[in-house]
């Protein structure tokens, strides 16, 4: 049996969980979406001054997502640091917790797939926060490349997730290596370097290992209720690992298994 197959076992919110909704949820909501309000207030006036750059908006964005994490009950433990060079960040990817916790780490801008830009709710927050949305075509990879290098020399730190789908959070899935390639492009290659990070959830005490994972055919709803319901706390750790040149890299698949490698061997010894 595939293991996106197996969902964790359903837990039936009682009376205390609800009223722990009750009373998160709306706290929650007035965070995201206060400081979405706020953030493009302030863009109104960043993006005249300094166009692209937003040398303001990005801690609006950290703030937001520590006071979310603090909220859903996850404590931040932050291991080494965000590298300083010019380049991107690339995570496993277990759930759309992971946007949070990468978010309270650093200031990042995440790539996701377009259909995240229609997302009810979601899609505005990831718009507003200034994610780069890519298509599948393959006729639009000159111009996602084009985009790639214009956010980049801007001095954006863009952050994918390689494996392409969140999982179970207890495993981490081969990478692709397709948007390693934007990197090798003669612009960047000699510049840039890639910073594997890896996300590692603990789930709170005695629950299922996999209660902070989003997988599968799981609904969003669901899955936020079950976290804003939750009458223990859990863990999240962002582990940064030591930034690589892409230029010591022969190519895109190289480059993609050296950090699938780093990422997974963290995350197998912190889940075993």
């Amino acid at each position: 049996m595939n293991w996106s197959e197996v969902a964790p076992p359903a837990s039936r919110i009682g009376l205390l969980g609800w009223l722990r909704v009750v009373v998160r949820a709306p706290v929650l909501a007035v965070i995201t979406y206060g400081g979405l309000v706020v953030l493009l207030l302030v863009r109104m006036v960043e993006w005249p001054l300094f166009g692209q750059s937003r040398p303001i908006t990005p801690y609006i964005t950290q703030a937001v997502c520590r006071a979310g994490l603090i909220i859903l009950g996850l404590r931040l433990v932050v291991t080494g640091l965000p590298m300083t060079a010019k380049g991107a960040v690339v995570a496993n990817h277990s759930s759309w917790l992971d946007i949070f916790a990468l978010n309270a780490a650093q200031r990042v801008y995440f790539v996701a797939k377009s259909e995240v830009s229609g997302w009810p709710g979601i899609g505005w927050l990831a718009r507003a926060t200034g994610t780069v949305f890519i298509t599948r075509k393959g006729q639009e990879a000159k111009r996602q490349q084009q985009l790639f290098e214009e956010r980049l020399r801007s001095g954006h730190r863009l952050l994918f997730f390689p494996e392409g789908t969140s999982t179970d959070a207890i495993r981490v899935l081969p990478f692709k290596s397709t948007l390693f390639q934007a990197f090798f492009s003669e612009g960047l290659r000699h510049e840039m370097h890639i910073q594997p990070v890896t996300v590692i959830f603990t789930a709170p005490k005695g629950q299922d290992p996999r209660f902070y994972g989003w997988w599968g055919d799981m609904d969003f709803a669901g899955h936020l209720l079950k976290m804003l319901s939750a009458s223990r706390r859990g863990r999240v750790e962002v582990v940064f690992h030591p930034e690589v040149p892409v230029e010591a890299f022969e190519n895109r698949k190289v480059l993609a298994a050296y950090c699938e490698r780093v990422i997974r061997t963290a995350h197998a010894g912190a889940v075993a």
